[in-house]
């Protein structure tokens, strides 16, 4: 159980769950955190025997790899922890590691790219076990016929305003913009004020009824999508000297979605997305990593889904390296004018 911790109370009406849970319009007993002691012991310690789901954001200035992580937020279904990272220090988040990186403790986030990249540089933490609703929202769009531009995401507010998921304005979340464009240190200061205990609260409070209703939608190729992708989009920022070789595996390739869908491999691996950032990798069966177009090509590119799948062949046709990081070059030289603007910040 977790030691006592300063508690705050937030209510924000929601329609009933239709699955029969507890009424979404309760309070919410949000608990400010500056010690690892203050934190739920399944949370601490992950186990395959208490497999766990909960929202997770951060909050912090210029959220990134040379900024300051100054909140962490975990939402489970009966509590809302705001881990305080400036009060707490560096011992707090590290406490936090093994759970972030526990493949027992599903993370629920919306973008998760800027928040994997903090905690890798500023703490080593590795960031797994995600299932972002950036990602499930495009995959749900795609699978009922709605597409989307590849760089058109939804985003939280966005999120939040779709009836099939929640159906709520979120007119708090400009006005912390507002602040934050005034003062980009808002989130350092100290004592937490209520409007930031709130808003930070809120950026999490309604993301395991998003999660549930998410999945109710998703078949079972989207799921292998959003696996896969939330993997890549974990790491798209953290490039590293070892290629990812100390993290966790990449989801492979389901035997029987293959066979349900009666569709060549070729065909699946041509339309998996790969994140904005200095990485391009073609993924094969078994989760085999092929290529980094960053080492090859030395640019920030996207292939093109018929480049990607003839590199694919190329590999397993000759199985020679040299060849296949000859195609990726040429191919990667004659597209990387034209995505150029793939590494773009975005607000959740």
């Amino acid at each position: 159980m977790a030691s006592s911790s300063s508690s705050h109370q937030t209510h924000t009406p929601l329609p009933s769950d239709p699955g029969g849970g507890k009424p979404l319009d309760h309070e919410v007993p949000i608990h400010v955190v500056t010690e690892p002691s203050q934190l739920p012991a399944e949370f601490l310690n992950p186990s395959a025997a208490k497999q766990l789901i909960i929202g997770f954001d951060c909050e912090g200035v210029d959220l990134c790899r040379h900024g300051t992580l100054c909140i962490m937020q975990l939402a489970f279904p009966d509590a809302i922890y705001l881990v305080d990272a400036i009060k707490g220090g560096e011992s707090l988040i590290r406490a936090c590691k093994p759970a972030l990186e526990s493949s027992h403790i599903t993370k629920v986030i919306h973008d998760c790219k800027r928040d994997s990249e903090a905690l890798y540089f500023q703490f080593g933490i590795k960031l797994h076990n995600v299932v972002d609703t950036q990602i499930a929202y495009s995959q749900i769009e795609e699978q009922e016929g709605r597409t989307r531009l590849p760089d058109d995401y939804i985003s939280f507010v966005g999120l939040l305003a779709d009836p099939r998921y929640c159906g709520i304005s979120y007119l708090e979340k400009e006005e912390v913009r507002v602040l934050l464009r005034q003062d980009p240190m808002f989130w350092t200061y100290r004592p937490l004020s209520e409007m930031m205990i709130h808003a930070a609260a809120d950026d999490v409070r309604f993301l395991l009824r998003i999660y549930y209703k998410m999945m109710e939608k998703l078949n079972q190729r989207s799921l292998w999508y959003l696996a896969v992708r939330g993997v890549l989009y974990c790491r798209c920022f953290c490039i590293n000297e070892n290629g990812y070789a100390d993290w966790p595996h990449i989801p492979p390739i389901p035997d029987n979605l293959i066979i349900e869908d009666n569709a060549p491999e070729e065909e699946i691996l041509s339309v998996l997305d790969v994140p904005p950032g200095k990485m391009g990798r073609v993924i094969g069966r078994r989760g085999a990593s092929i290529l980094s177009v960053k080492e090859s090509c030395k640019c920030v590119s996207l292939l093109p889904p018929i480049i990607i799948t003839f590199a694919f062949f190329i590999f397993n046709l000759f199985s020679c390296s040299l060849i296949s990081c000859m195609c990726i070059f040429f191919a990667a030289r004659r597209f990387s004018l034209e995505v150029q603007r793939v590494q773009l910040t975005r607000y959740s």
